[in-house]
């Protein structure tokens, strides 16, 4: 396409073509040098700490006088510690082994001959997220990491902060000599929607949204590329007679700490109809101490009048908020076909002792995790490990569970022959 094409071009279609070109050099670039750019995104984010900070309070700001929902202001909301998080997070990205050119011995076979694979870059990724201005570079180090360009599309009420961090990633991967091209930035501002981006699939391999269900679905009906699904919110927990009252609270509560994005929070608690009545009224009572919001079914309303009732839609929507619904249940496979029919089939849990009941759950359950007497709660940066994550995808087609640096790769087979003819 010549310049002068190009120049007539909408942004996301310019912004698409230089990722593409970039992705062609960056993907064949060494790990030592994806990993510099990696820790350089680090120091720029250090080094540009204040004027971050800065444009996010007029995001914020701005945010308040629109009257923007509290929990996108505390998504949107960037504090030292979240920015000094999300720098010990790319440095430890930085410093891991490169996840591309492990080489594998493939399953398929040829006479005189070898076959292995290894992994390689999936190619332009494009990022489209709602606030959380910090995960543009995160989900850039990720990208970087595994050899591939990113295109960030923010949303509004975060443009200051995304395009203050964004000058920051760009200037850090310019000065280790990666092609400008790896990170670009489309916003609103230009004018660009969302469908503008995600429909340019001859340069983009991959869209990954990330935010509420309802910008997920949008772009899923939108996008011509391939996309990585993330989920967030409306887990599912069952409270089995087998199981106790203190790991039930607990389990709530833990889930709940994976601010400022509640990923794995559950949202949804099934509770067998035998449980004993002073069990869930100790159970509420501490609950509404922490500050939430508690909903029951109509079963539970009329015998707990603090419950509020739940709307019949509500069960397979994610509140995101520190609110929680109850229903009562008869058995465990109805728990199963409940939780199937309405979770949001990323994260759901089971608290029991029976080894029975928590293998039927794990294998019954149609989902990307399953917690057994364990917290769902979701750390990007786990204290356990080698690794990191990006969020969690509840789909079946690309990639399904915990985002990783695999994730964003695919595989290349190579058959090597031995010259015989």
């Amino acid at each position: 396409m010549t310049s002068e094409l190009i120049d007539d071009c909408h942004e996301a279609v310019k912004c698409a073509q230089r990722a593409f070109h970039a992705s062609l050099k960056l993907g064949t670039t060494k790990g030592t040098e994806r990993s510099r750019a990696v820790l350089a995104i680090a120091q720029a984010l250090k080094r540009d700490f204040d004027e971050i900070l800065e444009a996010n309070t007029w995001d914020l700001e701005a945010s308040r006088e629109m009257a923007v929902p509290e929990f996108i202001l505390d998504w949107l909301k960037l504090t030292p510690s979240r920015l000094e998080n999300t720098v010990a997070f790319l440095e430890k990205l930085g410093q891991l082994s490169d996840p591309l050119r492990r080489v594998r011995t493939a399953d398929y076979q040829l006479e005189d001959s070898q076959s292995y694979f290894q992994l390689m870059p999936l190619g332009v990724i494009a990022f489209v997220y709602e606030s959380f201005p910090d995960l543009a570079a995160i989900a850039a180090g990720f990208c970087i990491k595994t050899g591939n360009t990113i295109i960030l599309r923010g949303s509004t009420e975060a443009s200051n902060s995304n395009a203050a961090i964004a000058n920051s990633l760009k200037t850090a991967i310019t000065q280790v000599g990666l092609p400008p091209g790896c990170i670009e930035l489309v916003t609103a501002e230009h004018g660009e929607s969302i469908r503008d981006l995600v429909t340019q699939e001859e340069y983009i391999n991959l869209v990954i949204p990330y935010g509420r269900s309802s910008l997920i679905q949008q772009v899923v009906r939108q996008a011509t590329c391939p996309v990585l699904k993330s989920a967030m919110g409306n887990c599912y927990l069952y409270w089995s007679l087998n199981g106790s009252l203190e790991m039930v609270r607990w389990m709530i509560l833990d889930s709940h700490n994976s601010e400022p994005d509640p990923v794995n929070a559950i949202e949804k608690v099934l509770i067998h109809r035998q449980a004993l009545p002073s069990s869930l009224s100790v159970l509420w009572n501490n609950l509404q101490e922490k500050g939430f919001k508690l909903k029951g079914d109509a079963e539970l309303v009329a015998a707990f009048p603090q419950l509020e009732l739940v709307k019949d839609d509500e069960w397979e929507k994610p509140y995101l908020t520190k609110t929680i619904a109850f229903k009562l249940v008869d058995s465990l496979d109805s728990a199963i076909a409940w939780i199937n029919q309405n979770s949001s089939g990323h994260a759901d849990s089971i608290v029991t002792d029976s080894y029975q009941e928590s293998r039927q759950f794990a294998l019954g359950v149609n989902t990307a995790a399953t917690y057994i007497n364990a917290s769902p709660r979701f750390s990007r940066n786990p204290s356990r490990g080698d690794t990191v994550f990006l969020g969690m995808s509840n789909q079946k087609g690309h990639r399904r569970g915990f985002i990783s640096l695999e994730t964003l790769t695919t595989v290349k087979h190579i058959i090597q022959g031995n010259g015989k003819f």
